[in-house]
């Protein structure tokens, strides 16, 4: 009787700006202060440092 081995799937993160589900080992990250955040290529990082480099708008207005 032949074996068969089990596909293992690989982990899976979410893209931060897209939220497209990437495997892990494509993922480029980011090392936040207290966590890590995933982007699926770097588009989506430089929409994600875009905005946070924008001023936010003050709600006090």
């Amino acid at each position: 009787m032949i074996e068969q081995k089990k596909i293992i799937e690989p982990e899976r993160v979410s893209c931060e700006v897209c939220f497209r589900e990437i495997p892990l080992s494509e993922a480029t990250s980011v090392k936040a202060i207290d966590y890590i955040v995933y982007y699926c290529g770097l588009d989506c990082y430089d929409k994600w440092k875009k905005q946070k480099a924008e001023p936010e708008s003050s709600a006090d207005d």
